[in-house]
């Protein structure tokens, strides 16, 4: 007999990608005989295989028709967002059920959305209204699988892309912090897109470190899983890093952690020191991430550091 179907919309980015998996997991639990389908991005494809709450992956991009989906929904679960244009593209397929925020301007029903809220405890909170009975609250940490792949092991990754402008650290402040991590014994490796190449080359050159330039996600993702430490500005490889509970230090601007932050650990740092009120699509670098000194990473990482050995011999950047 063929199973139910439940689809699922998050056709977004990397982070966003994460910080929906525990909402997976957890409508898992409540549809154990369904058959779960995501419509994400196709680059998405081969994490599947290590992600037990996603059974396949229709590739889809951000607000597209959903024509592609043809199967007879049961359940379908706006995790996209509150705005009416991603229920309406549910809506089309004619699921038996359909949730989602409610929005009293659209006429759409179902729980409020809380603007402040975070991301993962948002969705979280969307499937566990939707299904009463549910019991315990998915973890961040575990939602994907580590890969089989060839990495190397312990080594400290920088990451100084994002999407946005507002959302970058500045160059040389990574710089700096590279030379003392590189100083102290750390084994750096400069990571990055394959549009944030030039960036990362000219890290990569400043701090003496390795680089790996738009790996293909299974290796971006077991290379973290393999790491001593992921520093990076509020992007998607600090999600990965929150995965696989490997120590973190991440570096917030426009956005507040409060929202897009790590779970509460030690092993996540998160340095913020704005109002969480800015652009995170600005052209220019939040005012509350350069208030993020080089001293206060490097403090950061002497917290959570595994061999407790402090890192001095700073000059200003």
């Amino acid at each position: 007999m063929t199973p139910p179907v439940a689809l699922v919309l998050r056709a977004l980015g990397l982070g966003d990608f994460m910080t929906g998996l525990p909402a997976l997991k957890l409508l898992r639990s409540a549809l154990p005989e369904h058959r779960v389908m995501l419509a994400a991005g196709a680059h998405f494809l081969p994490l599947i295989p290590l992600i037990d709450s996603i059974d396949e992956l229709r590739p889809s991009r951000e607000l597209a028709p959903l024509r592609h989906i043809r199967q007879s929904l049961d359940v379908a679960v706006d995790l996209h967002g509150k705005g009416p244009t991603s229920r309406q593209l549910l809506a089309a397929l004619q699921p038996a059920r359909l949730i989602g925020f409610g929005d009293q301007s659209a006429g759409l029903i179902g729980p409020v959305w809380r603007p402040d809220e975070h991301e993962v405890r948002r969705w979280i909170r969307l499937i566990a209204t939707s299904f009463p009975s549910l019991g315990s609250t998915p973890e961040v940490a575990g939602c994907v699988a580590r890969p089989d792949v060839a990495v190397e092991h312990d080594l400290t990754v920088l990451h100084p892309g994002a999407a946005y402008p507002s959302r970058r650290w500045p160059l040389e402040r990574f710089a700096y912090v590279g030379r003392a991590l590189a100083n102290a014994g750390h084994d750096v490796v400069v990571t990055g897109t394959a549009g944030e190449a030039d960036s990362a080359r000219w890290l990569a050159r400043q701090t003496g470190a390795r680089l790996r330039i738009d790996a293909p996600l299974p290796e971006l993702f077991g290379l973290v899983a393999a790491s001593r430490l992921v520093i990076s500005g509020d992007t998607g490889i600090a999600h990965v890093a929150f995965n696989y509970r490997i120590p973190s230090v991440t570096l917030y601007g426009p956005v507040s952690p409060g929202a897009w932050g790590p779970p509460s650990d030690f092993r996540h740092q998160a340095l913020f020191h704005g109002d969480g009120r800015g652009d995170p699509h600005g052209r220019d670098v939040d005012p509350a991430l350069l208030r993020v000194s080089c001293d206060e990473v490097l403090d950061a990482v002497w917290r959570i550091s595994s061999d407790h050995n402090r890192i001095d011999d700073r000059t200003s950047a």
